[in-house]
């Protein structure tokens, strides 16, 4: 029976290396899939999930307006997953879209993203993918400072965390930090951050 899954984890958690693992384990079995991400994602180039060990592929582009439903239903062949990047950019509605595609279509649907922003409050699309999935599973990664799980991001600017702003703002290491929620709110100084950029440099 067809399911939607919400697969969600802080920054670094490898999301887009597991998406791509889960296209290429279908396609060695000759069973085509479809793929989507947000037109907001510039950070490889658009229409591109990419994950930071260099593996790439290319996407359909879901913007405000896009009916992700409708684009699985015209397609000229029945995919066997609909697999989703970027899932924290989606509105209420595509949400409500991919649940339709698991539904009326019987297709299996699997979105990955980000739960909560660098302001540790929930993107609209995982707010309704977590209402709405059958499924969610959390995507673990360790904490920038530490060894404890990673459950928030932390934004970065000029070496100092940032907890106020625009929600979207696009970016990478250079950016944001997976973080505990102890060194979300107690942050080491600054010369322990560059000292952690360094080492992960190496």
């Amino acid at each position: 029976m067809a399911q939607l899954f919400f697969k969600y984890g802080a920054m670094n958690s490898g999301k887009s290396i597991e998406i791509l693992k889960v296209a290429h384990n279908y396609e060695e079995q000759n069973k085509p899939v479809v793929m989507f991400t947000s037109a907001l994602d510039n950070r490889d180039s658009v229409g591109v999930i990419s994950s930071r060990i260099g593996l790439k592929r290319d996407a359909i582009l879901i913007y405000d307006d896009t009916n992700i439903f409708e684009e699985v239903n015209d397609l000229s062949f029945k995919p066997a997953c609909v697999l989703i990047d970027e899932a924290q950019f989606l509105k209420k509605e595509h949400v409500i879209q991919l649940a339709h595609i698991v539904d009326d279509l019987g297709i299996p649907t699997m979105a990955f993203g980000l739960k909560n922003d660098f302001r540790n409050e929930l993107f609209e699309g995982s707010e309704y993918l977590l209402l709405y999935a059958d499924k969610i599973e959390e995507m673990k990664t360790i904490c920038w400072f530490c060894h404890k799980k990673a459950i928030m991001n932390m934004r970065m600017h000029d070496g100092k965390p940032v907890y106020t702003g625009e929600q979207i703002q696009i970016g990478g290491n250079e950016s944001y930090y997976p973080v505990c929620r102890k060194h979300y709110y107690h942050p080491p100084k600054q010369e322990f951050i560059e000292g952690s950029e360094e080492e992960a440099n190496v």
